[in-house]
Parts: structure tokens; sequence; C-alpha cells
């Protein structure tokens, strides 16, 4: 199966199912006081329940739809993933960035899970790729396409089976590090895929918002998309850092009275479980900020040192802040600490 049919078989989306044999129900990436670095499994009271070192950051992991596996990537310019049983709480296996590419953090499955698809980096282009590998045939390499964009960083599954991939429009190339080579220039988009593998849309900043990159997203159960920004541009310029988009309508963007807290910088966002609310975190400026779910006014927030990802837990959010992990619904808030200290990176991920 190559790039005319690549996403899914069944357009079907499949709720993952809750793999608690070691317990863990969130996979995020940390590091320690001495700059090791790991993948780490938490249970809903914070317990860490498995720890897996790993050669460098990693950032986020996909899940897959039927199997207790998981995939943990590197952060940017990393080529590593990692491949979990979430029974055990164990890697089981590594993939490798092909020759020329490096991951940017993100992985999605399909519906049905015979794929994996990869957000990359092909960095002599320059050019967004989605890699695609089959899961059945363990994990092999099997094709790629264009993202739609430069800098493809996290992709989602859409309800009807499609994708939507948050092109940030930053270029990059692993000899610079993490230097940012085009910033008068960028141009991110929010780019979807059919189930067929098809670009059917792309949505864009305005022009005086396109230092706005589109990093992180999610999805809601109607399919609407919301996004958390990171601003490229004149950081004396008060710009929104959270936005939302449903196909066929413009991009929308959400200004909130605590934008400023978050210091130009929306690390991780997420939909709460019953839809009721989305919220936006800011690692650089311990603050998350909130927003109705139905039409994103402005919810409130909250001080949280070092709020770093956020994730649907329940009918409610779960947060990784320093020192633990704090679970809100309803607007009540709990603090649960690991009782180790652990730096925790951008993404806290169900699995």
């Amino acid at each position: 199966m190559r790039r005319r049919s690549f996403l899914a078989l069944s357009a079907a989306a499949l709720a993952a199912p809750a793999w608690s044999a070691t317990g863990a129900r969130f996979v995020t990436a940390a590091s320690r006081p001495d700059n090791s670095t790991w993948l780490v499994g938490l249970s809903d009271s914070a317990e860490v329940l498995f720890q897996i070192p790993i050669p460098a950051r990693g950032h986020a992991a996909a899940t897959h739809p039927h199997q207790a596996q998981a995939v943990a990537f590197a952060r940017r310019p990393g080529r590593f993933a990692v491949i979990l049983d979430c029974l055990t709480g164990r890697e089981t296996a590594r993939l490798t960035a092909p020759e020329g590419r490096h991951f940017y953090g993100h992985g999605a499955f399909t519906a049905d899970g015979r794929y994996l698809l990869t957000t990359e980096n092909d960095y002599d282009g320059p050019d967004g790729r989605i890699g695609i590998w089959d899961v059945t045939a363990g994990y092999t390499r099997i094709d790629e396409v264009p993202s739609g964009g430069i800098g493809p960083h996290e992709i989602r599954r859409l309800p009807d089976g499609g994708f939507a991939v948050a092109n940030g429009g930053i270029q990059t190339h692993p000899d610079y590090q993490r230097a940012k080579l085009n910033l008068p220039t960028m141009q991110p988009n929010l780019t979807y895929f059919d189930p067929q593998g098809q670009i059917t849309e792309q949505a864009a900043p305005p022009a005086d918002l396109h230092q706005n990159s589109i990093r992180h997203i999610d999805v809601d159960r109607a399919g609407r998309v919301v996004m958390a920004l990171q601003w490229q541009g004149d950081p004396r310029q008060p710009v929104p850092l959270a936005a939302s988009h449903r196909r066929g309508e413009e991009l929308r963007f959400h200004p909130h009275p605590d934008t400023a807290k978050l210091r130009q910088y929306g690390g991780s966002v997420a939909v709460a479980g019953d839809g009721s609310e989305f919220a936006v975190t800011g690692p650089k400026g311990d603050h998350i900020l909130y927003f109705r779910g139905a039409d994103a006014v402005p919810a409130g927030g909250d001080a949280l040192p070092q709020a770093s990802g956020v994730a649907q837990m329940g009918d409610g959010l779960a947060i990784t802040r320093t020192g633990g992990l704090t679970l809100r619904q309803n607007g009540r808030m709990v603090d649960h600490a690991t009782g180790d200290n652990w730096t925790w990176d951008n993404h806290l991920v169900p699995i």
C-alpha cells in the first residue's frame, strides 16, 4: 500500500483502549538533574511506574488504536523512536529516521492500526514529510509524502479517519542544531489529509501573524482542531497563542487576558474529555490558560510551575508540572506529587 491510500482501510476512528497492566495511564518524556533522559510511565496519582533510558531528549508519543503499543519520539532534530509494550512498560524495539530525515517528535497511527505516520524534516530540501511505516511488517519504512509545508510538528487523526498536520513553518537543519533559519519568511499552516492520503484543505495565519508558528494541536469530537501557538516575531508584540479551525472556515485566533503570562510560547494543548474546555500550557511562563469548549471564550487560567504536558483524562484534564501531576475537572484542581526530581517535556500522552 503506497501513497494513494496510505492512511487507512477504514475511515472509522477507533477509540484507544486503556492498557492497564502496568497501572500507567500516561507516558511522557523527562529528564533528571544529571541530564539523563527518560521515557516515564505515570499513574493518575503521579506515581512513576516505569522509566526507560533514552539516548537524548524525547518529546511525544503515539498510541496504537487496538494493540498494547506506543511509539515515543525523539525531540527535534532527533532520529530515534522507541516502541513500548504498554502491558509491561518495556522497550521492545527502536526506529531510526532514514538518511536525510529527522523526526519532529510526533506521530499517529491510522484508524486500522496498520500504519504509523511520522512528521519529519527533509532538511536538504527543505521540505516537510510524512513518513509511512508498515506496523504489520515490523514497522518497516515503506514510503513518505509531502506534509504540505515546512516544519511539520504534531499530527492528529480526525474522526473521519483523515489527519490534521501542524506545519510550524520554521526551516531547520541538523548541522545548525535547533537554529531557526527562515523566520522573516516563515509560513505556518494547518493541513488536512483525507483517508486516501490526499491534501484536501489548508488554513494559514494572515500576513501580520505569519510568525505565529502552529506546532501543537488537538481534535474534539466534532473534528474541530485547537492549536497552541509559538510566536517567533517581535517579543514586544502581544499576539494570541491559541487558535481553532473547522474545515471550510477561516482560522480563528483566541486572545486571552492572561496570554502574556505564557511568554510567547504555547507548549501543549488538549480538549477536556467532556468537551467543556480546552487548555494551552505555558512551560516558560509557569501558567496554563483555559478556553470554553463550545466557543473558545477565555475561561481563566492557573499559575502552575513549569506547566508542560496536558492530556485528556476522563471528563477532564491532566497536566504535568514541577513535582508531579495536576488533575482538573469542572474547575477543581487536585495535585499529586511524584516524589522524585523529574523535569517533564511538553507532552503527556494517555496510554
